[in-house]
């Protein structure tokens, strides 16, 4: 059964009486010697002019966490926002990929509400020897294709043969062209994230007007790929059941299904037995949500669902159109570790009392 051993605070503002600090979409990692690394967004509101992503530790067991330092510095020239998400590679570095947004107008949003489309962007990644503690330069990303924005979703994942893959997105332009869609892809390098020649794509559903976005990428342990992401139709803003894609040809053919669940945010890691904890934002009911399932060939089969932490209703109703009510968010994006004793350390951004913040738990499953 899934249980929630224990909880606690990765961060919260200390002082919400002196000044306004609210955090989101922390990544989360786990060395061999059990100090963990949360990397998370800080500013003073949800696309507030100060948005940055910043760094945070703990050496026993989440218990106590040092105060967060700054990831990327501000690059001088014109106003931006950053925003990256972090994982460790094989040779001990860790690694921050994502964006740096461009704020040229201080009233207008990171999103346009009418249309969905996303500020000018670049793809940036930086990369720590010492745990995310100090970071080189910022290295800009030139992509293999035009989003013309990039959702900021995932970390660098590295696969077995050495290649890296970066899962996002394409995003619709300020002004709503998508030449290329919103679809779920994966860019990929083979060169340890210096090029990003190529692509590949999981979910394409466009041509019905249906983005596919805030996917969660695994690598299974067989060798197989396994990707579920949010679906939305911009007919009806409704969110879809909750989609998942197998491969195992490397992405070259894809066999898609649904996971019997109505989910959004949905994250994923595979379980020592093999089973898959999926983690997400119920649609139906409030709150976190836990489901383990297994893959019987390439169905997927869910056993047992459990609630979480129900602290909010969860959004994203389809009542209004979906950029309004990506800002209405109360929680959200988790992400999960293994622990050597088989449980599963997790941490995502909720709101509580009016103040967002990193909570985490500690799940047996």
């Amino acid at each position: 059964m899934i249980a929630n051993r224990q909880t606690g605070l990765v961060y919260r503002n200390p002082r919400p009486e002196f000044r306004s600090r609210h955090t989101w979409h922390p990544t989360l990692v786990r060395f061999d010697d059990g100090e963990l690394l949360v990397t998370f967004d800080i500013a003073e509101a949800d696309v507030a002019l100060d948005y940055r992503t910043w760094a945070t530790h703990s050496t026993d067991a989440g218990a106590a966490w040092t105060a967060p330092e700054r990831v990327v510095p501000d690059p001088p020239g014109r106003p931006t926002t950053q925003s990256v998400r972090s994982n460790c590679v094989s040779d001990g570095s860790v690694v921050a990929m994502g964006a740096l947004m461009y704020r040229d107008d201080p009233d207008k949003s990171v999103v346009n509400v009418p249309t969905l489309g996303y500020t000018e962007m670049e793809l940036i990644l930086t990369r720590s020897q010492d745990r995310g503690h100090t970071w080189s330069p910022m290295e800009r990303i030139a992509p293999p294709l035009v989003g013309p924005a990039f959702e900021v979703c995932h970390s660098i994942t590295e696969l077995s043969d050495g290649r890296w893959v970066w899962p996002t997105s394409t995003w619709m332009g300020w002004d709503g062209d998508a030449p290329n869609g919103m679809n779920a892809i994966l860019l990929v390098s083979e060169d340890q994230g210096r090029t990003w020649p190529s692509y590949i794509t999981e979910f394409d559903r466009w041509d019905e007007n249906i983005l596919h976005w805030e996917q969660h990428f695994l690598e299974l342990r067989d060798g197989r790929w396994l990707t579920a992401a949010w679906a939305v139709s911009l007919d009806t803003n409704k969110t879809l059941p909750t989609p998942y894609a197998v491969s195992d040809d490397q992405g070259a053919a894809w066999t898609h299904g649904l996971t019997g669940f109505l989910a959004q945010t949905t994250k994923t890691i595979e379980l020592p037995d093999g089973r898959i904890l999926a983690v997400y934002r119920r649609n139906d009911e409030p709150g976190l949500w836990a489901t383990t399932a297994r893959l019987d060939g390439t169905t997927w089969v869910n056993d047992e669902t459990v609630a979480l932490w129900r602290g909010q209703a969860s959004g994203m109703t389809g009542d209004t159109n979906p950029g309004e009510e990506l800002a209405q968010l109360k929680f959200g994006f988790p992400q999960m570790v293994l622990e050597p004793d088989g449980s599963v350390f997790l941490v995502f951004w909720c709101e509580e009392d009016c103040i967002k913040n990193i909570r985490w738990l500690r799940l047996s499953v």
